[in-house]
C-alpha cells in the first residue's frame, strides 16, 4: 500500500532515505530509533523533519530526550498497510531499547521477522554498561531476550541494528542475518542460567565507543 518506516537512521544517510523510497514508489510513514543510540550520530529526527513523519522512541525517553518525539509503547501496533509492527520494549542495553516485530499480513498471521536493534545480535548479545549499572542492566537483558524474543517460532527471521566490527557486543557474526531458532541453537548466551549469562555478559565488555558521550548529548539535544 505503498508505506515504509525507516529505522535507526545514522546522520548523513537521510538524502539515500529518501531516494529509496522514492525507488520503491512509497512513503516514509515513521522513521524510528531503537533506542537513543552512544555509538553514531542519529539522523532520524532531521529524517523526519525531512518527510514529515512522526520521529519516534520509547515511551521511556519522555524527560531525557531534551525534544518533542511521538512516543512509542510496549505492545503497540504500527500500521503500514499489509504490514503490521507490533512495538516490543526490551529493556537491558539501555533502558529504552525496543525491537520491532513484523507480520506482513499478505503472506499470514504469524511474524515474519524482527528488528532486533542492540539486543540481540547474530551470534551474541548486546552490551549492557552503557549506563554504568552492568549487573542491573545484564539481568533486565536476560529478562527481555527470554520474555519477549526467545517465544517466538523458530522460523521468525532476526535482522540486529550491527555486524562484526560493532563496539555495541562481542564477537559479532559479520551475517547480517539469522533466525530465532539458530540463534537458540548457537548462540552461546541464551542456553546459560540467568547467574551465568550476567556474569559472562561483564566478563566481556568491550571498550566504551570513541566520542560516546559527546554522541548521546547530541542524540538528546533540543
Amino acid at each position: 500500500m505503498g508505506k515504509s518506516m525507516a529505522v535507526d537512521v545514522v546522520a548523513g544517510d537521510e538524502e539515500w532515505y529518501i531516494e529509496e523510497a522514492e525507488k520503491a514508489n512509497v512513503t516514509i510513514n515513521y522513521v524510528i530509533d531503537t533506542h537513543v543510540h552512544a555509538d553514531h550520530y542519529s539522523g532520524g529526527r532531521k529524517l523526519a523533519q525531512m518527510v514529515g513523519a512522526p520521529y519516534c522512541l520509547h515511551e521511556s525517553d519522555k524527560g531525557f530526550v531534551k525534544f518533542e518525539f511521538e512516543p512509542l509503547r510496549d505492545g503497540q501496533s504500527l500500521d503500514l498497510g499489509n504490514v503490521n509492527v507490533e512495538v516490543l520494549h526490551t529493556p537491558g542495553h539501555t533502558p529504552d531499547s525496543i525491537c520491532l516485530l513484523v507480520t506482513d499480513r499478505r503472506r499470514g498471521e504469524l511474524p515474519w521477522f524482527v528488528l532486533t536493534g542492540d539486543t540481540l545480535f547474530v551470534g551474541s548479545i548486546g552490551r549492557p554498561d552503557l549506563l554504568g549499572r552492568e549487573r542491573e542492566m545484564s539481568a533486565q537483558l536476560y529478562d527481555s531476550i527470554h520474555s519477549r524474543l526467545l517465544h517466538l517460532s523458530n522460523e521468525v527471521e532476526i535482522f540486529p541494528g550491527h555486524q562484526a566490527g560493532s563496539v555495541c557486543g562481542v564477537g559479532l557474526s559479520g551475517k547480517p542475518s539469522s533466525t530465532i531458532g539458530f540463534e537458540k541453537r548457537w548462540n552461546s548466551g541464551l542456553s546459560m542460567s540467568k547467574e551465568a549469562f550476567v556474569e559472562n555478559l561483564l566478563k566481556e565488555i568491550p571498550p566504551r565507543p570513541a566520542e560516546m558521550d559527546r554522541m548521546v548529548a547530541a542524540n538528546i539535544a533540543a
